[in-house]
């Protein structure tokens, strides 16, 4: 069961302070239809994994509730129309700091989060597909998000394998009852997704997907395209460590909670690599005015598959580094050249 579970490593408004209310425009900048929805989304949408703060076990360490309001509406002011988030952020505070960023916002951006991701008192997470689970997950983000239907409602992780169909007939019975619109899966293998094809109906995959994950290129992208699913791609800047600001330093400095200590490619041998592939997309940035982060995010959206990217942020401030890969797009010889460094690199 799903309950709220209070955690430490986030600053958190005072209940008197409500963010001012605000139009956004959003208009001019392309969009995609995610696959058999009538949602038409944004190139990029808002990553919440961050803002669920610190003191869970797969947290970026303490952050402020304010920098992640005022990160949501730059980023809305600038025209992106939708934001992913989970339940398990921050152990349901993510969910919560978005209804707060969405008083008065007009109009709405489509809120995508998800399912199976759940946690004990203690905070231990465990992953469950039962239907009477999701059932509950469901209310519990309806509530804490302060919305009556979920745009795009997605399992987190295919876990356990063996209740796959029983969490995906748990899905399509939300669908029916009219709390969510579309529902997607994420973190699927192949194998799991053609398990789900006799129910049809999946808008969307939620995979891993950039120039340190490409697992999904071979078979997993031309599968989606065949079968009209959309493929919104996380981790397009490898959780920051392609966005040209991060060094080994910085790697060093980061707070205890932060699990991207944890992570092979944040240390050694593979840090190098990694940073030294970062130079060449500072070097093609560069002729065009972009940063390494924006290269990145370009090489994923490169793909006609992928209908968009999601990009973390946790302040209003980083929005500049990131906001140009909406519209840039990379030449086939610059594409080429960063194959090339990767083979250089020994990056397959």
């Amino acid at each position: 069961m799903v309950r709220r579970f209070g955690v430490l490593g986030r600053s958190k408004m005072p209940r008197t302070t409500r963010p001012q209310p605000f139009r956004y425009k959003g208009v001019g900048m392309e969009k995609r239809r995610l696959g058999n929805s009538d949602m038409w989304i944004t190139p990029l949408g808002i990553g919440q994994w961050a803002m669920g703060g610190g003191g869970w076990k797969y947290s970026w360490g303490p952050q402020d509730d304010r920098a992640s309001i005022a990160a949501i509406r730059a980023a809305l002011e600038a025209g992106w129309n939708w934001v992913d988030t989970a339940a398990v952020y921050g152990l349901g505070h993510a969910e919560e700091v978005l209804a707060r960023a969405l008083e008065g916002v007009s109009p709405r951006p489509y809120i995508f989060t998800k399912c199976e991701r759940c946690w004990r008192e203690d905070g231990e997470i465990y992953g469950c597909l039962k239907r009477d689970s999701i059932l509950r997950e469901c209310e519990a983000s309806l509530r804490r998000l302060k919305v009556d239907v979920i745009d795009l409602y997605q399992i987190h992780w295919p876990e356990p394998d063996e209740d796959i169909e029983e969490g995906w007939e748990a899905m399509l019975e939300l669908k029916r009852q009219g709390k969510v619109r579309w529902i997607g899966v994420s973190n699927f293998s192949l194998s799991q997704l053609k398990r789900l094809e006799k129910y049809g109906e999946i808008t969307s995959l939620q995979p891993p997907y950039n120039l340190l994950a490409r697992e999904i290129e071979k078979e997993i992208l031309p599968y989606c395209m065949e079968k009209g699913i959309g493929v919104i791609a996380y981790s397009p800047m490898h959780s920051g460590l392609l966005t040209g600001t991060m060094t080994a330093e910085r790697i060093a400095s980061l707070p205890p909670d932060d699990h991207r200590r944890r992570r092979p490619h944040f240390q050694e041998p593979l840090l190098s690599r990694n940073l030294a592939l970062v130079e060449k997309l500072r070097g093609i940035g560069a002729r065009h005015g972009r940063t390494p982060g924006e290269v990145a995010i370009a090489w994923v959206l490169r793909r006609p598959e992928v209908t968009g990217a999601i990009v973390g942020l946790r302040s209003p401030e980083q929005l500049a580094g990131v906001a140009g890969a909406a519209a840039f797009r990379l030449t086939a010889d610059e594409i080429a050249e960063i194959e090339s460094e990767m083979a250089r690199l020994g990056i397959a």
